[in-house]
């Protein structure tokens, strides 16, 4: 099913902010790079708490958290990723080095799917994940994020990564397999375990463009 809005602006013509969904950010002081969320919430379960936890308190964050009421009703503010074009957002990335976007894809096998422009950070964070012991594969074209106008690649440098989490890859984060809103704060030594490669990796692609 496609997208019901083509732009933020369409979305928050006919969505309530504050009780259907909501924008939340963080502007680093010491960092240019950003962790973005911008299908978050009940749109796309445990993005939000992901990059939340990447960023913690030294890179930026973003995030567009949707929590309407009832299964399946977020998926109505899923804006894709070349056409999202909230005003907070695109300043953030403009104004970042570097992104990390974070996304839920289907599927029942856990595994991350790698995109992006920025290969160096991509292939970082790839090669962390892998050696923590996560399944990690070269997204497919339909999932690549390699568009430039992705907002994972709209940064100062014109390029980004996008991480694309299986539903089950993101289940293994949260207790009894439950992503549900109330349930998603009991997060698993597996998130841990992948929050803590995805800073590996990222401090090594710093370092090896000579920003670390």
């Amino acid at each position: 099913m496609g997208d019901v809005y083509q732009s933020y602006k369409e979305l928050a013509s006919g969505q309530i902010e504050g009780i259907d969904y909501q924008r939340l950010w963080r502007v680093s002081q010491c960092s240019t790079l950003l962790h973005l969320a911008i299908h978050g919430g009940g749109i796309e379960q445990g993005t939000t708490e992901l990059a939340d936890a990447a960023a913690a308190d030294i890179h930026g964050f973003y995030t567009l958290d949707g929590f309407k009421s009832g299964t399946g009703t977020n998926a109505v503010l899923h804006v894709t990723s070349t056409r999202y074009d909230e005003p907070q957002a695109l300043a953030m990335a403009k104004a970042a080095t570097h992104t990390v976007s974070w996304h839920g894809a289907s599927g029942t096998t856990p595994v991350t799917y790698l995109g992006g422009l920025d290969f160096n950070l991509r292939d970082q964070i790839g090669e962390c994940l892998a050696d923590a012991g996560f399944t990690v594969q070269i997204a497919g074209e339909e999932i690549n994020g390699n568009d430039p106008l992705n907002i994972c690649n709209r940064s100062s440098r014109g390029m980004g990564t996008q991480l694309e989490l299986s539903t089950a890859q993101r289940e293994a984060f949260f207790l009894n397999g439950d992503m549900s809103r109330p349930n998603r704060k009991n997060t698993t030594t597996a998130f841990t375990s992948y929050i803590t490669a995805v800073k590996a990796g990222i401090s090594k692609a710093l370092v090896a463009s000579g920003e670390g």
